[in-house]
């Protein structure tokens, strides 16, 4: 017995090692630098781009249009560019402003890497109080539904109305992507932080259209540069593994004008959430569509958009 196990460990120790090395010819092979962030800013701050300082950030935003105010808010590792087609429509009657949220796109992490929702929901009253909106129609998209509900029951008096699209808050069911669970375990997210995500990019982004064919070759390059903003892979590995708390017993509180949509393919978060809004927020109206996944505004803008128009007409002018 004695003699097998010492020539058991000599094999098990070459095994080992053999893996080890497998592990570091990984790494070095899919490691991948940042992308410096001002050439990420003359690809992606073009047109009416600004930055504007709050909490210590260099926050990216965009400021359009004239008359009552819309702001939108993205989700999970996304960005402003997720509402272009919103944006463009709505801007003829409404001002829309729009920003990256810390740990995405050109705004990068926050520098104490705080990323729970309630600090999400103190940094935009900071962002829209620096923008001087005081009162406004609110958008929010997966997290940035999270942070728009969340948002609208600690300060009611700011928003007029509220639009959910396929919204985050309630308890997660099923599996969740591979890059939210890679990102959320801290030894594999530190790893993650320095390896090239362009293949979980591509998966993410053709998982979140509910017609992967409508996913075009710049919208990928988009979500994939913008990851490489120096600090956000590192950053969304922070916000991936921040605990999840519940705080949905705040919806029963809202009671401003509340427009819920969702595409039937959301694969991230089941469409009967939407349900479950419309019946914790009083008189809540809920528009689902049968071929559209979970960023329904990014792969349909033009029909999304004009729901939320004629939603908008529809209120009195003190809620728009």
């Amino acid at each position: 017995m004695l003699g097998r196990m010492q020539g058991w460990a000599p094999r098990a120790l070459k095994v080992l090692g053999v893996l080890f090395l497998l592990v570091v010819a990984f790494i070095a092979i899919e490691w991948k630098s940042d992308i410096p962030l001002e050439t990420l800013k003359a690809r992606y701050a073009t047109g009416t781009s600004r930055f504007v300082d709050v909490d210590g950030m260099s926050v990216h935003y965009r400021d359009e249009g004239t008359g009552p105010a819309v702001v939108l808010i993205h989700g999970t590792g996304s960005s402003l560019h997720t509402w272009d087609a919103w944006a463009s429509a709505l801007s003829t009657q409404y001002r829309v402003v729009r920003f990256d949220l810390p740990a995405f796109g050109l705004t990068g992490p926050r520098p104490d890497d705080d990323y729970r929702i309630e600090t999400y929901v103190e940094w935009v009253d900071h962002v829209v109080s620096k923008l001087g909106v005081p009162r406004f129609a609110l958008a929010g998209n997966s997290l940035g539904g999270e942070i728009a509900w969340r948002y609208a029951a600690a300060h009611p008096d700011h928003v007029g109305a509220l639009v959910l699209v396929d919204a985050a808050g309630y308890p997660r069911v099923g599996t969740a992507p591979m890059v939210f669970r890679l990102g959320s375990v801290p030894l594999v997210a530190g790893v993650f932080a320095h390896l090239d995500p362009r293949r979980l990019v591509d998966q993410t982004v053709h998982h979140v259209y509910g017609d992967p064919t409508r996913v075009t070759a710049d919208v990928v390059e988009r979500y994939y540069e913008l990851s490489l903003r120096p600090g956000n892979r590192a950053a969304f590995g922070a916000r991936t593994s921040t605990p999840y708390v519940d705080r949905t017993a705040l919806l029963g509180s809202l009671r401003m004008p509340t427009l819920i949509l969702w595409g039937d393919k959301d694969a991230l978060i089941p469409v009967a959430n939407a349900q479950r809004f419309a019946a914790a927020i009083a008189g809540a109206t809920v528009k689902t569509y049968a071929d559209l996944g979970h960023v329904p505004m990014e792969e349909d803008g033009a029909r999304t958009v004009a729901d939320v128009r004629d939603y908008l007409t529809g209120l009195a002018p003190r809620d728009r």
